[in-house]
């Protein structure tokens, strides 16, 4: 080991863990242990400090935690942290951090290339059955549920396709905010998926988010309105979509979030003409995996120099 270094344990390097640049950046202050020599070697469980959890791998269940006696935080790629129980870490004194605002320009990004994406694709399929015409995308309403830091993003690439922006919040934003992208509050949800051509999800995944788009919501959006969800599967009851896209109650989905992910290869919503499915691929990008990991890195630090971590997630 070298010296001086605290340890910091991940997946793997490569195709099923991190990239060798993101390692690269990790390796200059830890000594950067894998999950396979963790496992081959459990002595080295007394060094650990640090889990670097990327894509939740190495998978933070209680038989790894328990056997990680000096770990100081779990440090986090990416926003939402519904796959770990922060107040049971917390009790156990280890800390957890995220990577808020990097991963908003790539994620407000692959939202409206999923919503560009999902009209060029069902356009084609349209004029093909010769059933009805495309709708276009410039000029259209775009309804944002979830203003928050990737949302006010997208309603920014929005408001470059002359888009009328709506947007349902817990708060509202600044009168500053609004008038920047040209967005119109709607308190109630319903206003907003009632009046929306495309309606994209950019919500954390809370209890209170689980479950949000269903059956009721779905049927009152417009029959040729797209859904667009790039926050967490378990916003939308997919079962509830399938019989959406199947009826045509809504006329598409463009999803980079299901759940569980990856679907099942029997699962219907793969055999449907009028949806589009990325693998959660919406900050796959390199400068933003970079700059997750440096992000990572500093929260890391942060936390076994006993400092307060610059991304700190507190319970709720």
């Amino acid at each position: 080991m070298a010296q001086n270094r605290p340890c910091a344990l991940i997946s793997e390097v490569g195709r099923e863990g991190l990239i060798q640049e993101a390692v690269d950046l990790m390796k200059q202050h830890f000594e950067i242990i894998t999950h396979r020599e963790f496992l081959q070697n459990p002595s080295l469980s007394s060094k650990i400090q640090v889990v670097f959890l990327w894509d939740n791998k190495p998978k933070p269940d209680s038989s790894l935690i328990s056997s990680l006696p000096a770990l100081k935080v779990i440090a986090n790629g990416g926003v939402g942290i519904d796959h770990l129980d922060v107040p049971r870490l917390n009790a156990l004194g280890i800390r957890v951090s995220n990577t808020p605002h990097v991963v908003s320009n790539a994620t407000a990004d692959m939202a409206m290339g999923l919503l560009l994406a999902s009209e060029t694709q069902f356009r084609e399929q349209y004029m093909k059955r010769q059933c009805e015409m495309g709708f276009e995308v410039t000029g259209s309403t775009l309804g944002i549920i979830g203003m928050g830091h990737i949302g006010f993003k997208i309603a920014q690439r929005g408001r470059g396709f002359d888009m009328k922006i709506l947007y349902h919040n817990r708060n509202k934003r600044s009168c500053e905010d609004e008038q920047a992208v040209g967005a119109v509050y709607c308190k109630n949800m319903e206003d907003l998926l009632r009046e929306a051509d495309f309606v994209v999800l950019a919500v954390n995944l809370t209890p209170q988010t689980t479950g949000l788009i269903g059956h009721k919501e779905l049927s009152l959006m417009k029959t040729t309105a797209t859904l667009v969800n790039i926050s967490r599967g378990r916003v939308v009851d997919q079962d509830a979509l399938v019989e959406a896209l199947q009826k045509r109650t809504i006329r598409a989905a463009a999803l980079d979030v299901t759940y569980p992910e990856p679907l099942p290869r029997d699962h219907p919503l793969l055999h449907l003409p009028n949806i589009i499915i990325t693998p959660h691929i919406g900050t796959d990008t390199l400068a933003t995996t970079l700059k997750m990991v440096q992000t990572m890195v500093d929260n890391a630090l942060a936390a076994v120099q006993g400092q307060q971590i610059p991304n700190e997630v507190k319970p709720l």
